[in-house]
């Protein structure tokens, strides 16, 4: 068939396709579901011996070391628990250096001699599993015939079931660690990093007289972005289908300019899938909040309420692994590329942090006063300290080569990282490097001029969204991670560079106060010197504006434009003590990250280099060397039959089609180079040949896009699979 006739057929079968009846019993609502697949802590209270449930409840809640001989009654509790509700297999769940989740799974029966199954499931076997450490990415901390790692039990995130129509499996979230207790994912060093802040955060709390604050423990909330395609126009292309973005393609003739997605009704078809994803996100116990539409044709976004950070992580892997799964039954795609079509909104994953426990809730709020508010003025100055010291860490948390399509795009946060405070803070914080704060700016409210309508309150200051790590009422939102990232890399950076402040802090208000000090007095004097010397960092003007980068690099803020750019960070002296110091990474674990970080660039762009040329070479140049066989004969027989010809249209197909042909000969050169087998080499070359390459080539089928006769194009078009839904 020709390249149209593919279209109309996947046009047709986007129009003809019936969304699956999904029929739900009246009784289950969303209260009653609510984590009902999940071994919980209500689960737990009922099914454990009292002395078990406490001890495990101390580990969870308290940070007690866990004490093996609970685990036998544990996995005995669990397995019963997962036999009831179908489970045949469990699987040890963990979270590798590709980003992605990793399971595997074992059946809970064992042959006996009778002939006969018996479900066993044992505490060694709850606790620790064994995959092989060397077939996942490790930046050389398992060679390839080194294959021991072993996956340990996370008792502070829940087990669930995962439903599948052919039977469920227990789902464990472990830990996946080398046989030296390298990390070799991304739990083990959040769940460190976290330790190391929630330490150094209750040394504050004693400080302003919490005898027993509890554990602190970061908290996090990310919000998901994501793009929908009909299933018919992903699978014809074969760059979304291997790349996650289009390699090629004009921008329709309408995008986003007329902003009448954003928040608009939601797509009966679309809010099908949000109903039915929310219902499984329910079951096991994740807490979606929010849908709507968002900026870009065909992009939406949910959000969930804040959980403890290893929570959050664990439950936003799952997500995405549930929306991918939902969307296919409802005939559909979810892509979670940070930049699917270039010339409309990308898609970003913000993580809103904060910290605190049950007890104290978040130790980022404000109050109505401020100026008032030490304890608060204290964390939320350790902040700022920590973004202007590690500015460059918070950077290479979120570097990767998707993500650099989206960052610093005026529709995503700069790559140059500073903090937006709003005018309250801002102000607050301006007296306080005067001398101190007495007054900080109060609410107002808006008269609308309609009598019907309520009065009603505004906060104290605007929200901005051009600044990348912006406070938000009662928490900050890191707004640089990209939506196919895992959260736990931006959390392990924010814990730790937050533990490294929080030190600094109390250290500094324990010797003020042992010297004699007034402790109002240290704590005046500590923030005037952090505000003094991190102020640089607070940025409240806007982010995308040609006069910041200007004005950025004379506060000696970093501009880490690209992934190369941010990555050397991880291995600069200062990081690496830094991670060592609060027993987050080691040397070799952070050299590591950087190898992986490298390898996982050039092999992206690599991927995407491979796809433009075959695509470009096989699909693109046929049908435009048809068109322009077309328009030959069209002129030949126009001439024979005595009638001049217009040139122009012909002209207009061929001079693309030359460039067409010169950027596929400069890319297969590129792709054909020999760089050497050094990592950053392979990378260095992705950027500097292989891009450039790749967006010649672009450039030049674009063009021939925007001429070719529309029966000849091979591809679906951004029209369609942006609009056709």
């Amino acid at each position: 068939m020709s390249g149209n006739a593919v279209r109309r057929e996947a046009i047709r079968d986007v129009e003809a396709f019936a969304p699956p009846a999904v029929s739900f019993d009246e009784s289950e609502t969303p209260g009653t579901i609510f984590g009902s697949n999940v071994f919980s802590t209500i689960v737990m209270r009922q099914r454990l011996p009292k002395p078990i449930f406490k001890s495990v409840m101390a580990t969870i809640e308290h940070g007690a070391v866990l004490d093996p001989l609970v685990a036998d009654a544990v996995a005995s509790a669990m397995k019963d628990w997962a036999l009831e509700r179908g489970a045949t297999h469990y699987a040890h769940v963990f979270y590798p250096l590709t980003g992605l989740t990793a399971e595997k799974h074992d059946s809970f029966f064992e042959p006996v001699g009778d002939g006969s199954a018996l479900a066993e499931f044992a505490g060694k076997t709850l606790i620790q599993g064994e995959p092989d450490a060397s077939s996942f990415p490790n930046g050389g901390l398992r060679n390839t015939f080194e294959a021991r790692g072993y996956t340990g039990w996370d008792v502070t995130s829940p087990a669930y079931v995962l439903e599948n129509p052919n039977g469920n499996t227990l789902c464990i979230p472990t830990v996946f660690v080398s046989m030296t207790g390298e990390a070799l994912d991304h739990k083990t060093p959040l769940l460190r990093s976290q330790q190391a802040m929630g330490e150094h955060a209750e040394r504050i709390l004693a400080l302003f007289g919490h005898s027993k604050p509890g554990k602190i423990v970061s908290f996090c909330g990310p919000e998901q972005e994501y793009f929908l395609v009909d299933r018919h126009f992903f699978l014809a292309r074969p760059d979304l289908l291997n790349s996650g973005r289009t390699l090629f393609g004009t921008k329709p003739p309408k995008g986003q300019e007329f902003d009448d997605h954003y928040f608009g009704a939601i797509p009966e078809r679309v809010l099908g899938f949000m109903m039915d994803t929310e219902r499984e996100l329910f079951k096991l116990g994740i807490p979606a909040k929010t849908r709507h539409n968002e900026v870009a044709p065909g992009q939406f976004e949910i959000a969930p309420t804040f959980e403890r950070g290893n929570i959050a992580a664990d439950h936003q892997q799952l997500l995405m692994t549930t929306f991918k799964t939902i969307a296919k039954k409802h005939g559909m795609e979810c892509l979670f590329h940070e930049k699917p079509f270039e010339g409309v909104n990308g898609s970003g994953k913000h993580v809103n942090f904060s910290l605190g426990n049950s007890d104290l809730g978040s130790l980022l709020v404000p109050g109505d006063t401020p100026h008032d508010n030490a304890q608060f003025l204290v964390f939320c100055a350790a902040v700022i300290r920590a973004v202007h010291l590690y500015g460059g860490l918070l950077r290479a948390s979120v570097a990767s080569a998707s993500n650099d399509h989206r960052l610093g795009a005026n529709e995503a946060p700069p790559a140059i990282i500073s903090i937006f405070l709003g005018d309250q803070l801002a102000d607050v914080f301006e007296q306080i490097a005067a001398g101190a704060a007495t007054s900080s700016k109060g609410k107002g409210t808006m008269q609308i001029g309609v009598d019907t309508l309520p009065v009603l309150p505004t906060d104290p200051g605007d929200r901005n969204r051009t600044s990348p790590f912006a406070f938000t009422g009662n928490r900050f939102e890191f707004r640089a991670p990209g939506s196919l990232q895992t959260v736990n890399g931006p959390m392990v950076t924010i814990n730790t560079i937050m533990a490294d402040s929080l030190d600094y802090a109390a250290t500094e208000l324990e010797a003020a106060v042992a010297d004699g000090t007034d402790f109002d007095t240290a704590v005046q004097n500590l923030l005037t010197k952090i505000i003094t010397e991190h102020g640089a960092v607070v940025f409240n003007g806007d982010g995308y504006g040609d006069a910041w980068p200007i004005e950025a690099e004379k506060r000696g803020l970093k501009n880490l434009r690209t992934t190369l750019d941010a990555l050397p960070e991880l291995i600069s002296d200062e990081a690496l003590a830094l991670f060592e110091k609060y027993k987050v990474f080691n040397e070799r674990e952070m050299h590591s990250r950087y190898e992986i970080g490298l390898e996982q660039y050039a092999l992206t762009i690599g991927v995407e280099a491979r796809l433009t040329l075959e695509i470009g070479a096989t699909s693109i140049l046929p049908a435009a060397m048809r068109y322009q066989t077309e328009l030959a004969h069209n002129v030949a027989a126009l001439k024979a039959a005595g009638i001049e010809p217009d040139l122009a249209p012909l002209n207009e197909v061929t001079e693309p089609l030359t460039a067409l042909r010169a950027a596929l000969a400069a890319l297969s050169e590129a792709l054909s180079e020999e760089v050497g087998h050094e990592t950053l080499a392979e990378a260095e070359h992705a950027r500097e040949s292989l891009l450039p390459a790749m967006a010649a080539v672009r450039a030049a089928s674009d063009d021939i896009e925007c001429v070719i006769a529309d029966d000849l194009w091979p591809l679906p078009t951004y029209q369609e699979m942006l609009y056709i839904l």
